[in-house]
């Protein structure tokens, strides 16, 4: 059996997206998972989908029952990362709510316990931003959406970063405790 790999989920954030897909592509065995919204910032961001399926495997949020996840009860994946994930998704994961590709990575990830590393976009009562057309802006989440990424630093196997390099850190520790 080959050794397990990575999975990477992208969201619909696009808070430090080119940042975070420029780390991932120094990265090997990583597959990649993109939910709807995912695919829409991407584009948004000028990233084009084919670029990133010639460098490694993307999966994408076609179908009901999102097959994929199965991958992690066969022990296909060590670690599953998700950077950078928005405030809907963050909520629904603390909300056990598995209803799309990458919500049911997660939870998929926490049943067979593997660690899962998650880089919300809401961490800060003020954040700055790159918007699409590289224009730096200033967003303020809301309570709830702090709230909720406060309590998903509590669920067992899971590690929040704050920032890209606290995510590239996570990334890289894990991977040489693997190794």
């Amino acid at each position: 059996m080959p050794s397990p790999r990575l999975a990477w989920a992208v969201t619909g954030s696009g808070h430090y997206i080119e940042e975070c897909l420029e780390f991932v592509l120094t990265l090997d065995r990583v597959d990649l998972y993109l939910s709807r919204a995912g695919e829409e910032v991407l584009k948004m961001y000028g990233i084009h989908i084919g670029d990133l399926k010639a460098r490694m495997p993307v999966y994408r949020d076609m179908a009901a029952s999102a097959p994929p996840v199965g991958l992690f009860y066969t022990g296909h994946y060590h670690t599953f990362v998700m950077a950078p994930a928005t405030s809907n998704t963050v909520a629904k994961c603390v909300l056990g709510i598995a209803d799309s590709l990458v919500t049911n990575l997660y939870s998929q990830a926490g049943k067979c316990r593997i660690e899962s590393i998650v880089y919300p976009c809401d961490v800060a009562p003020a954040i700055e931003t790159t918007a699409p057309g590289h224009k730096k802006v200033m967003v303020y989440p809301r309570p709830v959406d702090l709230e909720a990424t406060e309590k998903l630093k509590n669920f067992p196997y899971t590690r929040v970063v704050e920032n890209v390099d606290a995510l590239k850190q996570a990334v890289l520790q894990r991977l040489a405790l693997l190794s």
